[in-house]
């Protein structure tokens, strides 16, 4: 198991259909050669139709390899037995791609998501992500279609869409057939579009006519393939409305707490992720597949080395300033260019996934704008996770449209898991407001490795969050059941983490990781806090944790009636006082009867010293 993940042997329940799998996955990429077994180039035997049953988790990688073959009409009975069986979808190491290509992924998500049971969508190191894919992908993964006139029609949207009613739970205010009004999210997304044409008008005649392409010719060419995005996102604007009319509102505007913090974005900076120059296209050979096509000497470690090591442009501090100019402008609304665009209200709704994940994919400000409109009426998602995502000061308009999600009839997100380098709020400050955001949330893990710019009052610049997501007013009671807590450097306030447990009665489970407090009575308050707060508490773990002169309070820990489960990882227990420490550590487990499990890795126990008692008389290590 060397090249294989930790406990796979573990989580494999049949080892048969692992292998069609695999078999299924080799076979659609090239890398199993079938004409070379007479057996697999039989006409009466498709290798692909054979293995698609066992199929429950599919992986596109790189320049969308194996969507085109199975869109294609000989392998209709393929695409319709995955659309039985398949359940994750899984981009990897996406690439820039051509338009048949994305033609060719537009119908396969169609038919596995809109028509299939695929439940899950997740997306893997996409460094430089492109923006006509991305949004193509999200907007498909939330249940719209647009059939293009450039496409084959589908059979099976024809005998679905006879008769069929919007759903009310699956956010069919998003499409009613009058125009809803904008809220500040459209406006700074139509905005950004706008201005994006318009710098990229600028630089294309100076742009390499055939070994680069640009977001500006991907988003034309599948424009002309029938897949306008701006048409799934925004609106159009009916000739007949002046100014001083009011439109009609509907849920895509539900967030109304986004328009209400106008003044406090315009502080934020709008773009966290500078966009950098697009890559260089890795051509693929009309023989065989996988293979890429030499141009010249050096043109293939060229293009590795442009994508191993991205150089960002001269132009780009400016181009960010530009587009952080027109975005503050297009959430006051005064940009004429805001009015116009086209919407999903041509789209049809259809099933949407219930899990996204987003594993270090770097989200623009037009690509976080676009989630955050999605989700705000995204009431089928059920797990989300984002996942070092650059997101800046977007998280305060993902906040607003969780917030607006929550408020929607049939919310079912329950899981949030969050982390990323930097954030601009500190960790229990953003902790408070999701708590708050989304009462029902029953497990969320939160991660953030480096400090907030709020810890440091001296650096310029340094404006405060919107004063709607940050409040001193008490958290509400809420349905958390598993918290899971990774900690920047630095001292964190207890009072803070003291207010979130108090409002979380019925949690289970808490993780805190790399957390550091003032004093040891600041830990001795949150202890304090658990066992009077929250008696549902079964498995405590603290991990890279100095406990070194906190023995008073991991004794008093010890005596916790309610806990099953204690793990002090890397905590330096025994640092300190081993000799007498130990002693009091063993008596104190000794009066605890509903302690089962007491594991203390990496504190230098040593392995002369032994902790416990009897077999099934006490706890185990």
């Amino acid at each position: 198991y060397k090249t294989n993940p930790a406990g796979l042997h573990k989580s494999v329940t049949c080892w048969r259909a692992k292998f069609m799998e695999a078999f299924f996955s080799h076979v659609l990429r090239g890398t199993i050669d079938v004409s070379s077994d007479r057996r697999l180039c039989d006409q009466r035997f498709s290798p692909l139709l054979h293995s698609s049953r066992h199929v429950r988790q599919l992986t596109i990688c790189n320049m969308l390899q194996g969507a085109t073959e199975l869109v294609a009409e000989p392998n209709r009975r393929v695409l319709e037995t995955l659309a039985s069986s398949l359940h994750t979808l899984k981009f990897r190491h996406l690439l820039f791609s051509d338009v048949a290509a994305q033609q060719s992924l537009r119908q396969l998500l169609h038919q596995l998501i809109h028509h299939g049971a695929v439940s899950q969508v997740s997306l893997y190191s996409w460094p430089v992500p492109e923006s006509a894919l991305f949004i193509l992908i999200l907007t498909m993964s939330a249940g719209f279609w647009q059939p293009g006139p450039g496409g084959p029609p589908c059979r099976l949207c024809g005998e679905a869409s006879r008769g069929r009613a919007p759903s009310r739970d699956e956010g069919s205010l998003l499409l009613g057939s009058r125009r809803p009004r904008r809220d500040a999210a459209e406006r700074c997304a139509a905005a950004l579009m706008a201005s994006r044409r318009k710098s990229e008008a600028k630089q294309m005649p100076r742009a390499a006519p055939a070994t680069r392409v640009t977001r500006r010719s991907a988003q034309e060419s599948l424009t002309a393939g029938g897949t306008d995005l701006k048409r799934e996102l925004h609106p159009p604007a009916t000739s007949h409305e002046v100014p001083g009319t009011k439109r009609p509102t509907s849920a895509l505007a539900a967030t109304s707490s986004a328009s209400s913090s106008t003044s406090s974005y315009k502080r934020a900076p709008a773009s966290s992720a500078p966009q950098p120059k697009p890559l260089k296209r890795f051509k693929r050979a009309a023989g065989k597949k996988g293979a890429r096509t030499r141009q010249g000497p050096g043109t293939e470690s060229e293009d590795l080395y442009d994508f191993v090591f991205i150089v960002a442009g001269e132009k780009e501090d400016g181009e960010e300033m530009e587009i952080g100019e027109v975005a503050c402008g297009a959430l006051d609304g005064s940009d004429p260019s805001c009015l116009g665009l086209p919407a999903l209200e041509a789209s049809q709704r259809f099933r949407s996934i219930s899990t996204l994940e987003l594993f270090t994919v770097p989200l623009s400000t037009e690509a976080a704008l676009t989630l955050c409109h999605l989700l705000s009426s995204w009431v089928s998602l059920e797990s989300l996770t984002l996942s070092y995502n650059g997101l800046g000061s977007n998280i305060f308009r993902l906040l607003d449209s969780l917030r607006a999600l929550s408020g929607q009839a049939g919310c079912r997100l329950r899981a949030l898991h969050l982390s990323d380098l930097f954030s601009p709020l500190p960790i229990l400050e953003l902790t408070r407001a999701i708590v708050r955001a989304l009462p029902l949330l029953r497990v969320l893990s939160i991660r953030v490795d480096h400090p907030s710019q709020r810890d440091n009052p001296g650096v310029p610049g340094n404006a405060g969050p919107p004063s709607h997501i940050i409040g001193d007013e008490e958290i509400p009671e809420n349905c958390l059941e598993q918290l899971e807590m990774g900690f920047p450097r630095g001292a964190q306030p207890a009072p803070l983490l003291c207010s979130v447990l108090k409002a979380s009665g019925s949690l289970q489970q808490l993780s805190l990781d790399s957390a550091t407090f003032a004093s040891p009575q600041d830990f001795g308050l949150v202890l304090q806090t658990l066992k009077e707060y929250n008696l549902a508490l079964k498995r405590l773990s603290f991990h890279d944790m100095n406990l070194a002169d906190c023995q008073s309070e991991v004794l008093f820990l010890l005596q916790n009636l309610t806990l099953q489960e204690i793990t002090f990882s890397f905590c330096r227990l025994f640092e300190k006082r081993p000799a007498q420490f130990l002693p009091e550590m063993v008596a104190a487990m000794k009066g605890n009867s509903t302690l089962k499990g007491l594991r203390l890795p990496g504190n230098r126990l040593g392995g002369g010293r032994t902790l416990g008692r009897e077999r099934g008389k006490g706890p185990g290590l």
